[in-house]
């Protein structure tokens, strides 16, 4: 078989994109859920520690810093999501992922939109807690997301008319 064509003994590279709390449940649920089909990599704040250790299938992780914390003037959010969009290319450029995975949290953001320019899909879960109003972020990747999933249908049918409902990850 020539080099570059589909090798069917290698697995799709996905880098998943972890939260915080809910952001990090829904998506340990769901990778739970596929199984070890895939190769994950996986991208963290260099702060969170607790969500690494609720990794279920293994994979190189990758950190970057947080994008803004609760209350920061605009400049100073402005410089970090620049910093970490620096620190996504690189992540991108090592991972190499062919897909996307995330949930909404802050640095998911630069992540997926410069993964799309670079060629990945970018597959998107609405957060559970979202039932009639999208987040933020549900809002920006409805745009460029391959895949879109909402977890309640009133999300579907009030904002996300052309998303998928596919249930509940909460438990």
């Amino acid at each position: 078989m020539r080099e570059g064509i589909l090798q069917p003994d290698k697995k799709m590279r996905v880098l998943v994109v972890l939260g915080e709390g809910g952001h990090t449940i829904e998506m340990i649920r769901l990778l739970d859920l596929l199984g070890p089909a895939y190769d994950y990599h996986y991208l963290l704040v260099k702060e969170e520690t607790l969500s690494e250790k609720k990794i279920h299938i293994p994979g190189p992780i990758y950190r970057c810093n947080r994008p803004q914390w609760k209350v920061e003037n605009r400049w100073r959010v402005l410089a970090r999501y620049i910093r970490l969009s620096w620190q996504s290319l690189i992540v991108l450029l090592r991972a190499q992922p062919k897909a996307i995975l995330h949930s909404g949290p802050g640095i998911a953001i630069p992540v997926a939109t410069l993964g799309k320019l670079l060629g990945a899909k970018v597959i998107y879960v609405e957060n559970g807690a979202r039932v009639h109003h999208p987040s933020l972020s549900g809002r920006w990747m409805y745009r460029i997301a391959d895949l879109f999933f909402v977890q309640w249908p009133e999300l579907q049918a009030e904002a996300f008319p052309e998303a998928i409902y596919a249930g509940s990850l909460h438990g």
